[in-house]
């Protein structure tokens, strides 16, 4: 079984890992943990200068993803066009959910946050929580984006951008 999940990610390959976006599998490394031989994908985040570890075995069970699709970038895309779904609910329950979407490491879920989030110009100021989730599933979003389209971020985040300014405005 541990055969078939082992070569599924490779060395030098891009990979979402839920909790933390967008990283490079920089090796595979054989360690011994409390007695244990584990075999473990060494994945670098070049951004945020941080290197993670997760054992070979568990990759698939955590959620670590090959990355998106163009097909499933471009439904993220249409998402993003979509006009804001906005729940009625209190914020507190609302930003909990954001940031269970954003974790989820799913594209489709991070660019329905980032277009319910979204604000043009001409609307209100956003709170200092509201911009911290949206910034983050923007992030997300655009290194995904910029990953599938051969590492170009400053084209993805003007792509996303251009979505964004182009959709109809929200009633605020």
């Amino acid at each position: 079984m541990s055969k078939a999940k082992k070569n599924e990610f490779r060395p030098n390959e891009y990979v979402v890992y839920p909790a933390h976006g967008v990283g490079q599998i920089v090796s595979i490394e054989e360690q011994e943990v409390a007695g244990m031989q584990l075999e473990l994908f060494v994945i670098s985040f070049e951004k945020d200068k941080m290197t993670l570890r997760v054992p070979t075995n568990k990759a698939t069970e955590i959620g670590m993803r090959s990355l998106s699709s163009p097909d499933v970038v471009n439904q993220a895309m249409k998402t993003l066009k979509g006009k804001a779904k906005v729940k009625r609910a209190m914020w507190s329950r609302r930003a909990q959910e954001y940031e269970q979407k954003i974790n989820s490491g799913d594209l489709i879920a991070i660019a329905e946050v980032v277009r319910d989030l979204h604000r043009s110009d001409d609307q209100r100021e956003q709170s200092y929580s509201e911009r911290q989730l949206y910034e983050a599933a923007l992030e997300r979003l655009t290194r995904e984006v910029g990953a599938v389209a051969g590492g170009d971020e400053v084209a993805a985040a003007k792509q996303i951008g251009d979505v964004l300014t182009s959709r109809a405005p929200a009633a605020a």
